[in-house]
């Protein structure tokens, strides 16, 4: 049975969902951002106990069909954010993933989460755009292009409009807060 699961956003989280459905007896087929697959279905109570331990850590099991649409949209765009390869246009990438016209995906999106599917795209790309400044030694540029912009100019446009500041201003920004730590208030043994 497939479950769609709100809110799972790192490994951890599968490991705590994985978690749940073993302690329910259930076999685990697969998981993976968003969704778990058992090879049983689930009673009733099996559905409640699996909702009520997910709820307790921050998730939400999907019932409505419109819930579970935008769930797989999100994880849709956060793979393709995160894709090494040729990245297709998002449209695309979402109409054939979720076998759905882009334009009714578009529209419940936007009726449900209050932003367009572009906006959230380009808000995800600016995070990770972000994390690859504060954690790797790639340039501006190798993070444009490894995140499908056509120009570094057209990341740091994208990311001023985001966060107030350009990509080098976040990055010196980021150096700072990371060698600013003061050491002062550790005692160092003595022998």
């Amino acid at each position: 049975m497939k479950l769609l699961i709100k809110n799972m956003v790192c490994p951890r989280c599968i490991s705590a969902v994985k978690d749940i459905l073993m302690s329910e007896d259930l076999t685990v087929m697969s998981i993976t951002l968003g969704e778990a697959e058992t090879a049983e279905n689930l009673s009733d109570s099996q559905r409640h106990a699996v909702a009520e331990r997910l709820h307790a850590i921050g998730f939400e099991l999907l019932d409505d069909p419109r819930s579970q649409l935008i769930e797989q949209i999100r994880i849709a765009v956060l793979a393709w954010v995160r894709m090494d390869s040729v990245r297709p246009k998002l449209s695309d990438y979402l109409s054939g993933r979720l076998h759905r016209e882009y334009s009714s995906l578009s529209k419940l999106f936007s009726e449900v989460r209050g932003i367009t599917i572009e906006r959230f795209a380009i808000h995800h790309r600016v995070e990770y755009a972000k994390e690859l400044l504060c954690y790797s030694s790639l340039t501006t540029s190798q993070i444009a292009y490894r995140l499908g912009y056509g120009s570094p100019t057209y990341l740091s446009s994208q990311f001023k409009q985001v966060t107030g500041m350009t990509p080098r201003e976040f990055r010196e920004l980021e150096i700072h807060r990371r060698t600013a730590v003061s050491y002062t208030h550790l005692t160092l043994p003595t022998n």
